[in-house]
C-alpha cells in the first residue's frame, strides 16, 4: 500500500541566485521550521533551460520498506552529499507516529504515520518537516527547506547540483479527485491519497524531469516535465535540499 498527499500550509524561504547569497543563508540554516531567512528570489530558468546531475547514487526501497520511499530518497540525496547513512538507518532514526489512535489518524507532518516496513501493518507515509529534522541531524548547516517554492527555484538548485527531494505520487502526474479522502488527526484535517511518494530530482530538460525513483529499477526516470509538475504541486510542493558547498 502507498502513502499520502495533503494540501498543506508551508514554509517560504527564497533561493539564492549566487554561492554569495547561498553563503549567507548558509549562516543561518540551523534556524528552526518556525523560523524564515529572507533572501532574494532567483531569476527563473528560461524553458528551454537544461541540467543534470551524474552520479547521485540510486537506492530501491523494496524489499525491506514497503512503504520507506521517503527515507530512501533522503539516503541517496545524503549518500550524494558524502554522509555515509543508508536507507536503514534512516528508517530507524525518523520519528514514528500511531497509525490510528483515540478516534484520530497519525499525522505525517510529525512522524511516519504507522509501520514502514511491514506488509500486514498499517503505514503510511512522511512529509518534509520530519525529513528535515533528520537531514538536519547529517548536515545543520546545509540542510534547506524548499517547500511553497515557485518549481523554477527547485530547478535553481539541480542547476547548481544539489539533487533536491521531493514528494509527489506514483504515477508522477495529478491525481483525480477520487484518489483522496481526508483524514482526521489531533491537530488538524489533512486531504491525502494512498498514492503518495517520494523521489529526488537529479535534473531536468525542457520536455522531462529526471528523477531517481526508489520504486524503479535503475536511476534517471525521465517523467514528463508538465505532469510532474502539477503532481508535486498537488501534493503541497514540498521540497528538501542541500545547500552546495
Amino acid at each position: 500500500m502507498f502513502k499520502l498527499a495533503c494540501m498543506l500550509g508551508t514554509t517560504i524561504l527564497f533561493i539564492i541566485p549566487s554561492s554569495q547569497n547561498f553563503l549567507e543563508h548558509h549562516k543561518h540554516s540551523g534556524e528552526t521550521s518556525t523560523q524564515q531567512t529572507t533572501l532574494t528570489s532567483s531569476p527563473e530558468p528560461k524553458k528551454e533551460d537544461k541540467a543534470f546531475i551524474a552520479n547521485v547514487p540510486f537506492f530501491q526501497q523494496l524489499p525491506e520498506l514497503k512503504r520507506g520511499c521517503e527515507v530512501t530518497s533522503l539516503a541517496m540525496m545524503l549518500r550524494y552529499a558524502g554522509a555515509s547513512v543508508d536507507k536503514m538507518t534512516l528508517a530507524s532514526e525518523i520519528s514514528y507516529v500511531p497509525f490510528h489512535q483515540n478516534g484520530v489518524y497519525g499525522d505525517p507532518n510529525e512522524g511516519f504515520v504507522g509501520d514502514m516496513s511491514a506488509k500486514f501493518k498499517p503505514g503510511y507515509g512522511v512529509y518534509h518537516k520530519p525529513i528535515l529534522k533528520l537531514a538536519r541531524k547529517y548536515f545543520p548547516e546545509r540542510a534547506l527547506d524548499l517547500t511553497g517554492q515557485n518549481i523554477q527555484d527547485i530547478y535553481t538548485l539541480v542547476r547548481l547540483g544539489s539533487p533536491v527531494w521531493v514528494i509527489t505520487n506514483v504515477t508522477f502526474k495529478p491525481l483525480d479527485e477520487s484518489k483522496f479522502e481526508t483524514w482526521k488527526t489531533n491537530s488538524r484535517e489533512l486531504k491525502i491519497t494512498y498514492y503518495e511518494h517520494s523521489a529526488v530530482i537529479v535534473g531536468y530538460d525542457k520536455d522531462f524531469v529526471y528523477v531517481n525513483d526508489p520504486l524503479a529499477t535503475q536511476p534517471n526516470t525521465a517523467v514528463p516535465r508538465t505532469d510532474f509538475e502539477a503532481a508535486w504541486e498537488q501534493m503541497g510542493k514540498q521540497a528538501i535540499a542541500l545547500v552546495p558547498k
